[in-house]
């Protein structure tokens, strides 16, 4: 097919949107380990999940049988407002790197959260609303997932409490503001306001937080008030599932124009939007039907695939969740209080975690000075300035790219833009006055994580 032939942007019609969830679970030999009872190292039922989470959401997230799951019909008409979202051939990033290479990139900055993340927001909103609850609980990163629950909570009319990583929430005010119009109540973490967000500090004075400190705060004030529950804006199954409307979107463009990609990169903290993009394809290549190369991109500072750990850890500093087997840096990693916006997460979702350990896909950690030369290059050429996250899967694809100009190669590369970094200008401030500095943590930064995992026998790492 020749390049004229191929638009731009490639849209589907509103009725070619999944109708369906692709649970990639169902496709593994190797199924993710289930989550574990922190206290008594016993897999974790319905029952016991039930004082955190939606009951619905449970029965996702236990789930690793059933291949697909019927997207409600309130929640595909709140996806119409968005959805579906636009596949991009990345023609004069294409010409800038004068590489035979041909680039596309999913792009899900088309809504007011700037990010993929709404597609997990108001699937979890709506399972609670329909439960008949007040209000949730979470905590967010980089401000992309608080912002996405505070329109799905307003939206459906429930109470959200945010908690927000104290470096995130000094760093991007303007996000917060965002969550504060939408209804949200936003706490920077670790705060006072909890138990364990003031043991967190006693241990760490002056701590910068992270997403772990975070979630032990919600799951804490969700746990305490009756009516909350806490949801989770990446890691867990159920999120990825949610996600998986990326991956769905994207290879039924894909095939509408008869293109198939060799490789499929997205950025990885949490997990949920490069499991999302990955999901039909790592379905294909599970089942035999066509192989592709998958790379997940980290942030040096913060290298839970490269660098970490294939063991059972405590999802949350506070140690007050279950225990999930996952590429881990442990629990008490608290990152360096870099750009690398959500990519923060010590941990790394279940799944992806058994995928990478099965050796089903790759991992590449890079420095945050080269992820912003890269951020600039794509928006002087493609026009949108992306986010930090996003910024990782396009110096790789960048890279990739310049590979194919090396040896000639047409190979077809597929990246997943979360979003746009309209709220980051204090990182790209940073970068643009020569101030930002690469972290990468010694082996010592790393041991002390390692040395606080807990043990499970049989699973030792």
């Amino acid at each position: 097919m020749s390049k004229k032939e191929i638009p731009y942007k490639i849209y589907l019609e509103e009725n070619e949107m999944p109708t369906s969830w692709y649970n990639l679970r169902a496709d593994m030999k190797n199924k993710p380990a289930p989550l574990l009872n922190a206290k008594t190292l016993e897999p974790m039922g319905y029952e016991d999940l039930r004082p955190v989470f939606c009951d619905e959401l449970i029965r996702q997230e236990l789930d690793d049988t059933t291949a697909y799951f019927p997207i409600p019909d309130e929640i595909r008409n709140f996806y119409k407002m968005y959805r579906p979202s636009p596949l991009v051939r990345a023609y004069c990033l294409e010409e800038k790197l004068q590489t035979p290479a041909k680039i596309y990139y999913k792009f899900e900055g088309n809504n007011t959260s700037g990010s993929h993340k709404l597609n997990s927001a108001i699937a979890q909103a709506y399972y609670a609303k329909n439960q008949g609850l007040k209000g949730v609980t979470t905590e967010t990163g980089a401000g992309q997932w608080g912002t996405a629950l505070s329109m799905a909570c307003a939206y459906l009319g429930l109470d959200c409490k945010v908690f927000m990583v104290k470096v995130s929430y000094e760093q991007k005010p303007f996000r917060r503001e965002i969550m504060r119009t939408y209804g949200a109540s936003v706490t920077p973490s670790p705060s006072e306001t909890t138990k364990v967000g003031r043991e967190i500090l006693e241990r760490h004075p002056g701590t910068t937080g992270s997403l772990g400190c975070a979630i032990s705060e919600a799951v804490e004030t969700a746990t305490n008030l009756d009516g909350y529950r806490y949801v989770l804006g990446s890691v867990l199954n159920q999120v990825m599932l949610h996600q998986s409307v990326i991956g769905l979107e994207t290879k039924a463009a894909l095939d509408k124009y008869g293109i198939v990609p060799d490789v499929i990169i997205g950025c990885a903290g949490g997990g949920s939007n490069l499991g999302g993009l990955i999901a039909p394809f790592m379905g294909e290549k599970l089942r035999g039907e066509r192989d592709y190369r998958f790379i997940a991109v980290e942030p040096a500072s913060c290298p839970s695939f490269t660098r970490g750990k294939f063991a059972y850890d405590y999802c949350d500093t506070g140690m007050v969740c279950p225990l999930a087997k996952m590429h881990t840096l442990g629990s008490n990693f608290i990152p360096s209080s870099n750009h690398a916006g959500g990519l923060r997460y010590h941990g790394m979702n279940p799944i992806l975690s058994q995928l990478y350990h099965d050796g089903l896909m790759e991992a590449v950690a890079v420095e945050q000075t080269s992820v912003f030369e890269a951020a600039q290059m794509f928006a002087k050429v493609e026009g949108i300035l992306p986010a930090p996250e996003s910024s990782h899967a396009i110096r790789v694809a960048i890279d990739e790219a310049m590979k194919c100009k090396e040896t000639g190669e047409e190979k077809t590369i597929v990246f997943g833009l979360t979003g746009t970094g309209y709220f980051d200008m204090v990182a790209y401030q940073k970068f643009n006055d020569g101030l930002m500095q690469d972290y990468v943590p010694t082996e010592e930064d790393l041991q002390r994580g390692f040395d606080g995992l807990p043990s499970v026998p049989g699973h030792e790492c």
